[in-house]
């Protein structure tokens, strides 16, 4: 995916986008309505009681505000009720919601359209036919606005609840996990350390502003690789951390010009935050942040922890060996270092283990994920998981009666 791609993906979730475009459709159907007036027969605009389009108009403009300001306030707060019960972090895609974003589209784009229409009824606009025309063009927003309702009554019966949450966190990492599954090494070649070992000339790229990485244009990379007839090898992945000092790639070349270096280095986007396309890592670190908080005294909600460390057990499945292999890499001269599996397990379980080390149910229910996490077929995973397997039987032991470490010992035993 190319950095523009990417922008305009993420330009695609705003809702001030699908707003804009709602509001202009309306303000043009309100403007042209006149224009079809030549196919409306003399007799059909006192048979349908054209007259009334103003009235009607004015209702829908007074509502539609009402509503809006009313649907804008329940947004808002379910962005509170996320970060409050769930994590911050995941606010950000409750923020992407299309149904939420088309929702208060239709009902702005209704206003702008009566308000519209209103002026150009007073002014004199519409002949009478015409007003045939923008009464039929008004039951048609009418009709749209009712569909919009009820699928906005059904929709925040769920928004911005735990469960609702979760699962759009979940489904989000899955996607950004099937990807990086599809192009492990973002396009490029995984990076090893012969590889790396074996240039003994390499240029490092520093970075213009500090923060994290949130894409990497490969495409781009390996365009300017093979204008430069160089290879370059990558520092960091999408969701590092980039600071003082840190590097974003190294060039196997002595020496290149102040131009060439600044598009190897506008190749990488970094900001504030990290993002979830690009970045699975981060996904199951929210999904895991929702467990740790589910576990506080303050929340004492196991049953939560238990549904994450089920989530885990699916998203990482998708990263197993026993799927279909990586395909084509776009540049060969792009050297990315692989994600590590160790990594992925430290991000979902290690908090897990720690918070709920005193939860038999908890450290149970931890010990069969991990057991069906090693029967993946994958060495790694199952190293991995007795590794993290090993470390949640020392915590319980710590802190867990000997009837409940036995529950305990005898779940570990699969691992």
């Amino acid at each position: 995916m190319t950095i523009w791609t990417w922008r305009l993906r993420k330009i695609s979730r705003a809702l001030w986008l699908r707003a804009t475009l709602f509001s202009v459709a309306a303000v043009v159907a309100a403007l042209f309505a006149n224009y079809l007036s030549i196919f409306v027969p003399n007799w059909l605009p006192d048979k349908i009681g054209a007259d009334s389009v103003q009235s009607i108009l004015t209702i829908i403009a007074s509502s539609m505000l009402t509503v809006t300001t009313f649907s804008l306030s329940i947004m808002v707060a379910a962005f509170g009720a996320a970060t409050s019960n769930v994590t911050p972090r995941a606010t950000r895609l409750l923020m992407t919601d299309k149904t939420t974003h088309n929702v208060l589209s239709t009902f702005l784009g209704a206003f702008l359209f009566s308000l519209v229409g209103i002026i150009a009824l007073s002014a004199g606009a519409y002949d009478k036919r015409g007003r045939a025309v923008l009464f039929v063009v008004t039951i048609i927003v009418i009709i749209t606005i009712v569909g919009t309702l009820l699928r906005w009554i059904e929709h925040l019966s769920a928004f911005g609840r735990l469960g609702d949450t979760t699962e759009r966190v979940e489904n989000s990492v899955t996607e950004a996990m099937r990807n990086r599954k599809k192009t492990p090494y973002l396009g490029g070649v995984v990076l090893r350390d012969t590889d790396y070992l074996s240039r003994t000339t390499k240029t490092p790229v520093f970075p213009g502003i500090y923060g994290y990485v949130q894409h990497i244009d490969i495409i781009r990379l390996g365009a300017l690789c093979e204008e430069c007839d160089v290879d370059i090898f990558l520092d960091c992945l999408p969701g590092s951390f980039i600071g003082p000092g840190d590097t974003l790639a190294h060039i196997a070349a002595e020496s290149l010009d102040d131009a060439h270096m600044d598009a190897f280095r506008q190749a990488f986007t970094l900001d504030h935050a990290r993002n979830f396309d690009q970045d699975p890592r981060f996904g199951i670190s929210v999904l895991t942040e929702i467990a740790s908080r589910a576990l506080s005294p303050a929340v004492n909600d196991p049953g939560t922890a238990i549904d994450v460390l089920s989530r885990h057990v699916r998203i990482l499945s998708e990263w197993s060996e026993t799927e279909t292999g990586p395909g084509e890499p776009i540049s060969k001269r792009v050297f990315v270092p692989d994600l590590d599996i160790a990594d992925l397990f430290d991000d979902a379980f290690r908090p897990i283990a720690r918070d709920g080390a005193a939860i038999v149910e908890i450290q149970q229910r931890l010990q069969k994920a991990l057991a069906s996490l090693a029967t993946l077929g994958d060495e790694r995973f199952r190293q991995n998981a007795k590794r993290h397997s090993d470390e949640a039987l020392k915590r319980a032991r710590d802190v867990l009666i000997e009837s409940d470490m036995k529950l305990v010992e005898s779940a570990a035993a699969g691992v």
